[in-house]
């Protein structure tokens, strides 16, 4: 799994590419929980180059998205809708309650709009 952070307009951005897996996850954690303490409004995770996702990937988007709303920030997550990735957020319900965007684009443009599973 490869990482690449960035700002774009005061928002961190976290490219992420390869598979998230039990072994991977801890790594994502710790740059997402980086990225969310930073001095950022929004953390955009950008899983459209990610190739797989397992439940230990999904337990970190649960417990980072959390996170985040504790401390007053939004994680939003770009995926696009004909990934491998979005089938376990989906079977699992988590397109519910995850702030979903189709592009980087659409979540960085997001403000504090409901995710599109609300719209």
């Amino acid at each position: 799994m490869g990482i690449v952070s960035r700002v774009v307009n005061g928002n961190v951005v976290l490219a992420v590419t390869g598979e998230v897996d039990t072994e991977a996850a801890p790594k994502l954690r710790a740059a997402l929980i980086t990225a969310i303490d930073g001095t950022a409004d929004a953390c955009v995770l950008d899983l459209t180059r990610v190739d797989f996702l397992d439940s230990a990937g999904l337990a970190t988007l649960i417990t980072t998205d959390r996170y985040a709303e504790t401390h007053g920030k939004s994680l939003r997550i770009a995926v696009d809708s004909n990934s491998t990735v979005i089938r376990p957020i989906e079977v699992t319900g988590l397109d519910v309650v995850l702030r979903l965007y189709h592009t980087v684009d659409e979540a960085l443009e997001a403000s504090n709009r409901p995710p599109r599973a609300e719209r």
